[in-house]
């Protein structure tokens, strides 16, 4: 890749490369997971700034002021004193400019993300860290002004009354239905088990009774006389493990016990649902906060983000550890006007977590309003993130927000989770305020000066789209390493449509060791085959039954793992069933998520999703 990447650049990699080498064989594999991702960390921070400084890229030598270390690819986009190159060099210069800013960006970030466990001393320290935060957070609740806590309440009602009061009204008239999600649960309930429930709690029953939510109907009296209520000091504690996300730092998500995170997914559905109306919906009947949040569609900030990066009028903020410092004082504030759709957010809201430590446990009680692992994380946060936003811009232009100055913000403020969009004018005020409230703004992932912007996924500089292709799992050794292998093929096909076709090439030469039966398909089959800008070539066998084409490929297959259900349990998993769609056949038998998964040769449409068979 590096090579490859060279010749776009009209440079050489042949030192980087032997650099490389000997650094991995010096420092393993953290030199491409840890070391290669800081060096690009530092370069984003040269790029948005406009020079090199003393402290970027330590333990690179350096000649000239910029290190020695893919040196070519750096020499076109700064000069000799380490200043920024700019567009007098026309516009192939600036070209190259582009393209050695996503050949650095590649090459550093190709194993940032890979799925590896992180050692146990890094896992110790994140839950340290996640203790920590708590502490923190116990801290920050003293310094909070009543007249901020004022003035999040009116900015708040503001923007989402009209959401408010309808989730109350669907919470009175008993129109919230639960759902089961297909992840794990503190209490260790999967798939069907779920609608088997064992556990209830009395906040729960406080708002939603059990009766009108875990059975199909309540005609007879025994039917619930196997859940056992949970008193508030008996409740089960969220379960806080580590997942991977960089070698550095994995993540720390916490596990709902099943009942919690049922009532949860119950309040998810109409608050996303009025938060991101569909295009179709009259203005009148829209609330203000839907014009600037997004929960299920990423391109939105990805397009601002893009422009800004050329127009510099939008900074992209990001906020470190997000979700796990959100003060649920503030979740309260947010709900101050409507107490029944606040009081079903706080009974569904885990107050206690338990904390493994190198062997110790410690239950924690929570300041937070919740982890990543409670299904209203994600919009609960985003709604607090853009009221502080707001705040912030109130207090910068010096006005006091109206319905018309929050509709002019339309087009330059943007909030999917934790990526922000905000004006440039604002941003100081905007992360000011947001550190007040006791949340912390990343300044090494956040950029407004220069014309380097990321948003959810996308990096883009001066409107070009430089977002690397990273590679996610070990390379594959046998057909059984079926997660790996799936993971490669997706890789390849990225890299395929990058630009990089040696890459590429070298790819399909390493699965095809594997796979020997690796076809031209195009994306939407659902066989594991090259995509190509060339046509795809079928086989001369035709499908018997639809007579189109096929191709002879690996198709990925798995199925759910055993999982049955009493007959209540499967006449209220009937019942709260969304969408007219049949359910999947022997459901009611295998559900949750597969456990292992296979691949088998096949007969496959190479442009559909469709059949897989073998032929007779």
């Amino acid at each position: 890749m590096a090579t490859e990447l060279s010749m776009t650049c009209c440079t050489s990699a042949t030192l980087d490369c032997k650099k490389l080498e000997r650094r991995v064989e010096q420092e393993g594999t953290s030199f491409l997971t840890i070391t290669l991702p800081s060096f690009g960390k530092d370069f984003e921070r040269c790029l948005d700034q406009g020079f090199v400084d003393v402290y970027a890229f330590p333990g690179f030598k350096r000649k000239h002021g910029l290190p020695l270390f893919l040196g070519g690819f750096l020499h076109h986009v700064f000069d000799t004193s380490g200043v920024i190159l700019t567009d007098e060099h026309g516009s192939k210069g600036h070209d190259l400019l582009v393209d050695s800013i996503s050949a650095i960006r590649q090459l550093c970030y190709l194993f940032a993300k890979i799925e590896l466990p992180a050692s146990e001393t890094r896992v110790a320290r994140a839950m340290r860290g996640y203790i920590s935060c708590e502490q923190d957070l116990q801290e920050k609740r003293s310094t909070i002004s009543a007249d901020s806590l004022l003035d999040f309440r009116r900015i708040a009602s503001l923007v989402f009354h009209r959401t408010f009061s309808s989730i109350d009204n669907l919470i009175y008239a008993g129109e919230v239905r639960g759902k089961h999600g297909p992840g794990a649960t503190a209490d260790g309930l999967t798939g069907n088990g779920k609608f088997d429930q064992l556990e209830w709690t009395e906040r729960l029953e406080s708002v939603f009774p059990m009766r009108e939510h875990l059975v199909a109907n309540n005609v007879r009296e025994d039917q619930l006389d196997h859940v056992e209520i949970l008193e508030p000091g008996k409740e089960r504690p969220v379960k806080v493990i580590s997942v991977p996300k960089t070698l550095k730092t994995p993540r720390i998500i916490a596990i709902e016990p099943t009942c919690m995170q049922y009532m949860q997914q119950a309040m998810l559905e109409p608050l996303v649902e009025f938060l991101e109306p569909e295009v179709s919906v009259p203005e009148k009947d829209r609330d203000l906060g839907s014009y600037f949040l997004g929960f299920r569609d990423q391109n939105p900030n990805r397009d601002l983000a893009r422009n800004a990066s050329r127009r510099g009028d939008l900074a992209t903020l990001d906020l470190s550890e997000a979700s796990d410092r959100v003060l649920n004082e503030l979740v309260l504030a947010l709900l101050h006007r409507n107490p029944l759709f606040s009081e079903a957010v706080q009974a569904t809201r885990s107050t206690h977590a338990r904390v493994l430590v190198r062997n110790e446990e410690i239950i924690l009680e929570l300041n937070k309003f919740a982890s990543m692992g409670s299904a209203l994380t994600f919009p609960i946060e985003a709604m607090v993130f853009l009221v502080i936003v707001l705040m912030g811009i109130e207090k910068s232009a010096r006005v006091t927000l109206t319905r018309k100055h929050v509709k002019s913000l339309v087009g330059s403020l943007r909030i999917y989770g934790d990526d922000i969009l905000v004006p440039v004018d604002h941003v100081h005020a905007v992360m000011k305020e947001l550190e007040s409230f006791g949340l912390l703004v990343n300044r090494s992932k956040s950029f407004w000066t220069g014309k380097f912007r990321e948003s959810c996924g996308g990096d883009y500089y001066d409107g070009f789209d430089v977002t690397p292709v990273k590679f996610r799992r070990k390379f594959p050794t046998s057909r059984r390493c079926v997660k790996e292998l799936i993971s490669l093929v997706e890789f390849r096909n990225h890299v395929y449509y990058r630009g990089m076709w040696k890459t590429a090439r070298y790819l399909d030469g390493e699965i095809g060791k594997i796979l020997p039966h690796f076809p031209i398909i195009a994306d939407t089959s659902a066989a594991l085959g090259r995509a190509s800008f060339l046509h795809f070539q079928p086989e001369k066998i035709m499908h018997g039954d639809t007579q189109t084409p096929v191709v002879k490929a690996f198709v990925p297959q798995s199925r759910p793992p055993a999982s049955t259900v009493s007959g209540d349990g499967a006449l209220l998993k009937f019942f709260l069933k969304r969408g007219n769609t049949p359910s999947q056949e022997g459901h009611l038998e295998r559900s949750g998520r597969p456990q292992s998964s296979s691949i088998k040769l096949r007969w496959v449409s190479p442009v559909g999703c469709g059949v897989s068979w073998l032929p007779d």
